[in-house]
């Protein structure tokens, strides 16, 4: 071939390049590009994609290795829209585009432009599946009720009630002492009636939901080793039969701590703490306020009254002998014995971790025990209880083979949703959810891999735990972006946005402490240090992210009131009340008012607009609205070019500025900036999230 050739082939390539825009081609599975977006079985669903205007010779959707070209249909004046409507649509769809303009031809999936396709990132939707609409983009807040308020100190755990974990429990009685490094046998008193007592601040601070940490009855304060499923633990509750003998000092034999036996054994003591609860949901549905519970149904406690290690129920006759008492008990096949024949058994069972005080539950081998939890997952969300959902702890560890992990979760979701086709599910997990997130088992997952460790890493550069520093991942807008554009390919659309978006929670530590790029925990370096050169503007603009990012963004009790901590469990200190930070309490209302008001940040699509070392912006859009996020987390201002014509901004519109976030506050404002060139040009201030916002 001749040079003049060569130059001639080139030349026709480049132009072929040149005029497709890139940044125009877009398509998710947001009602925006796919109708119904959450089809029924047998739905006739329209799917559709957007090109720039008069820009491409077509586009097909691709299914498997079938093309299907794809009609236009609309236009806006900026964009070209191509539809395909798929009939009567019965099983999982999985599907991505191929764009054609001259000789060229590129692919377009979850990941965004490509040039070859990858099934592994194809859209997909399931029809059928579900997720509960109020879940979508709602403001969740996290309780851990003994650390929160407390309403009543009749139900107080007392000095010597009983042992836990070779330790006699304490009342700390001052509400404001920081944690001890072992901690789970002290009781600060937070209780339901003090939430109940809360529930206008909530409401006022914006709160959508309230996920409580398990509480149900259990001996340690956190909870997550349940003694009994149908009721809720009279020392968060009610006492009103409050007969026995504490533990003597010195000693750690439970048999001797006869009042809380009493305590958590009475019916009129348990009955009294459900009713009790049973008001607070009552309380918080009529303000709007939904509830989820946290079902932990891996393991439980060795209190368990199925188990019994303890003999807190063993001289009761109302219930049944536990199988650590004897090889005849009904619940023996609920455990995995390691020996038969050892009875007594002395601890000779399964533990979740190889924790004797957390045995795990055995149910390939017991149809009974499987039955009752799905008892107990019908049973909350019912009348009279009505709770909207469950959390599920270490959910993909349940069971002893990943076949029946899923068959246990399958059954789970039909007995709750049958029960309650409202109710969200919502799983603890930490790799990737694929496999659970098909349809038929959870509903979402709370959100790690596609929030908390991104933004985590991008903002401060420590783990989640502060357990490490990576100043690699610190301010990477490349590995921000790469990592989260993966982990949110795991989830379906209707999963993702109502993913639990945390930024703290009770296993990790606080982000406010994670600030300060240090690595530390309560036992190598103190409580005190957690505080010590936090950044309040940091800590903003991960506020700001949280409530503009696709999901539910979710407080961390405390978080909004300026509480700092290690991880666990120096991040389970008590609420303030009385020494809150009021700003950083305006602040938040201010920005979940935001959150709120538009609601493209709640249903609208997603689109990255610019990254650069410490910066990152985006937009969230719809038909009517397009939002525009900047986070500079350099020391210095940047002059930033955002090409908002990707999120339909017209030329010569006017975006207004609505929110900006420093190291020293934050401001409402409304400043209005031209949009000249189809480009926003903006200051973006050092240490700040800024928002942008248009109606089109």
């Amino acid at each position: 071939m001749s040079a003049e050739n060569i130059l001639s082939t080139i030349g026709r390539i480049y132009d072929s390049v040149t005029i497709m825009n890139f940044g125009a081609l877009f398509s998710d599975c947001t009602p925006n590009f796919v109708t119904p977006s959450e089809p029924e079985i047998g739905d006739n669903v329209t799917i559709r994609f957007r090109t720039a205007r008069n820009n491409v010779a077509g586009v097909d959707l691709v299914v498997g290795d079938e093309h299907y070209p794809m009609e236009l249909t609309d236009n806006n004046g900026i964009f070209d829209y191509y539809s395909i409507e798929i009939p009567e649509m019965k099983e999982k769809f999985r599907y991505y585009f191929e764009v054609r303009s001259g000789r060229l031809r590129v692919v377009y999936n979850r990941l965004g432009i490509l040039r070859d396709p990858n099934h592994d990132y194809d859209f997909q939707i399931v029809p059928g599946f579900k997720t509960p609409d109020w879940a979508k983009g709602a403001v969740i807040y996290q309780i851990f009720v003994d650390r929160f308020n407390r309403g009543d100190s009749t139900n107080d755990v007392l000095d010597g009630e009983y042992s836990y974990v070779g330790q006699r429990v304490t009342r700390v009685k001052d509400w404001n002492k920081l944690p001890d490094n072992m901690d789970v046998a002290n009781f600060y008193g937070g209780d339901l009636q003090g939430v109940i007592d809360k529930l206008d601040y909530l409401k006022d601070l914006g709160v959508e939901v309230i996920y409580f940490n398990p509480i149900f009855v259990s001996p340690s304060n956190h909870k997550y080793d349940i003694q009994d499923y149908d009721y809720i633990d009279p020392h968060f509750g009610r006492i009103v039969d409050d007969e026995g003998d504490l533990l003597p000092e010195g000693s750690l034999d439970n048999s001797l701590a006869t009042r809380y036996i009493n305590r958590v054994t009475n019916l009129a003591n348990l009955e009294a703490s459900n009713r009790l609860f049973i008001h607070l949901v009552e309380e918080a549905h009529r303000r709007g306020i939904r509830i989820i519970l946290d079902g932990v149904f891996n393991h439980c406690g060795s209190f368990n009254k199925w188990l019994d290690r303890e003999r807190i129920y063993d001289q009761n006759p109302d219930y049944a002998k536990g199988a650590y008492i004897t090889p005849d008990s009904p619940y023996r096949s609920f455990f995995k014995f390691l020996d038969d024949n050892a009875w007594p058994n002395n601890g000779s069972y399964n533990g979740w971790w190889g924790h004797d005080t957390l045995p795990k539950l055995n149910y390939e081998e017991s149809e009974m025990l499987h039955d009752y939890i799905m008892e107990i997952g019908r049973k909350w969300v019912s009348p009279p209880f009505n709770v909207d959902g469950w959390r599920l702890d270490v959910a993909a560890d349940l069971g002893y083979s990943e076949g029946y992990n899923h068959k246990f979760w399958k059954d789970f979701r039909r007995a709750v949703k049958d029960a309650n086709p409202n109710a969200i599910i919502l799983a603890e997990h930490y790799d990737s959810p694929k496999a659970w997130l098909e349809g038929d088992e959870w509903d979402t997952i709370m959100n790690y891999g596609a929030f908390m460790e991104p933004i985590t890493w991008f903002l401060t550069g420590v783990e989640k735990h502060s357990d490490e520093f990576r100043g690699d991942f610190l301010g990477n807008s490349e590995f921000f972006k790469g990592s989260i554009r993966n982990w949110m390919s795991y989830m379906m659309y209707n999963s993702l946005y109502c993913s639990m978006n945390e930024l703290s929670n009770h296993d990790h530590s606080r982000f406010l402490t994670r600030t300060n790029h240090r690595v530390g925990r309560i036992n190598t370096l103190g409580a005190e240090t957690a505080n010590e050169n936090v950044s309040y503007g940091i800590f903003r603009e991960a506020v700001v992210f949280q409530m503009t990012w696709p999901g539910a963004p979710t407080i961390y009790y405390g978080d909004e009131a300026g509480v700092c901590g290690w991880t666990d469990p120096d991040s389970r200190r008590t609420y303030p009340w009385g020494h809150e930070n009021r700003t950083l309490i305006d602040f938040h209302k201010d920005i979940i008012h935001i959150h709120n008001k538009y609601e493209s940040l709640r249903t609208g699509s997603l689109k990255f607009l610019h990254g650069e070392h410490r910066l990152i912006a985006y937009g969230r859009f719809n038909y009517n609205e397009a939002v525009a996020v900047i986070i500079n987390n350099d020391f210095v201002d940047k002059e930033v070019k955002l090409h908002v014509r990707e999120l339909g901004v017209h030329n010569n519109r006017v975006m207004k500025k609505i929110f900006t976030t420093s190291e020293d506050g934050y401001y409402n404002c409304e400043e209005a900036y031209m949009v000249q060139n189809n480009v926003l040009t903006v200051v973006a201030p050092k240490g700040s999230a800024t928002i942008y916002v248009c109606k089109l």
